[in-house]
Formats: structure tokens, sequence, C-alpha cells
């Protein structure tokens, strides 16, 4: 079955939820240092967390007729080893939870996922959040040393 997309009151029904829980996470999640909306386009809001492997790591969430779809830029384009990178990629997406790497402009690496408007409540947007969270810490700076091998060696 197929849902009628979202009505206007729907998606500022949603919409208002999203603001009102990336309000709570920055004030109770120390992961979470910065959220706002797009100035540029409606229902667009961005998500700066703070980690161990990376300093900083900002999510795009972007709420459509349909979906919540959400990105992050992961890592720049391997500069060395690609076939390796990317097949590395590739199996670590088996391990990601309704999310994806993939290739962006200029080949960058990027993680991104999609979830239906009417599944979006606080455990979907924390699992997205926490999805992208893992990932980084734990995949950024291995595929760094793929990518990037020669800056690596001692």
């Amino acid at each position: 079955m197929f849902r009628d997309p979202a009505s206007v009151p729907e998606m500022s029904e949603v919409a208002a939820f999203i603001d009102s829980w990336l309000s709570e996470q920055l004030a109770e999640n120390d992961a979470v240092v910065a959220v706002g909306v797009d100035p540029d386009e409606r229902y667009r809001w961005f998500v700066r967390m703070a980690g161990d492997e990376r300093d900083i790591t900002a999510v795009w969430l972007t709420l459509r007729q349909r979906t919540l779809s959400f990105e992050s830029y992961f890592a720049p384009a391997p500069e060395e080893n690609q076939l390796l990178a990317y097949e590395t990629l590739l199996r670590w997406n088996n391990k990601l939870s309704g999310a994806r790497f993939s290739i962006g402009a200029e080949d960058a690496v990027f993680i991104e996922g999609e979830i239906g408007y009417h599944t979006v409540d606080g455990f979907e947007l924390d699992r997205i959040l926490g999805t992208i969270y893992e990932a980084v810490e734990r995949w950024f700076k291995p595929l760094l040393r793929i990518g990037f091998a020669s800056r690596f060696k001692d």
C-alpha cells in the first residue's frame, strides 16, 4: 500500500516535532553541540555532533512530502587504494542501521538514508543520529588509513 503525500498540516506537525526533539537533544545530549534550520530551504535542519575520532560531524535532515531524508559528509574521496576503500565501504554498509555509505560530489563519501515521514518519532531520530555518530567513531580513521595511506606512514 502506498501512502498519500503528507498534507500541509501533517508536514507542519512533523516539523514541529523535529524542532522540539532537536531542542531537547541540544539541552540534554552532550554530543549534540548545535542545531539549526536552513534559512534557504523549508523543512531542513542541521545537527552538529562532537566526537572523539572527528571533532565535528554535521547531519542534515530534510522533510519532504513522503520522506525524511538525512545525509552527512563522511570523508573526502580516497587519493589512493580507491578500490579497497570503496570495497570496504560497501562491506560496512551491511553494518549500518537504516543508512548507507554513498559517493557524492567530487567522489566524496557520505552517509545517507531516508525514512517515511509517517515514521518520524524520537526513536527514529535517535537511531539516525546514533548510526551516523557510531559510523564516524568506528570507521572514519580506518577509511583515512586506507584512502590516504601514504600520509600515515611512520
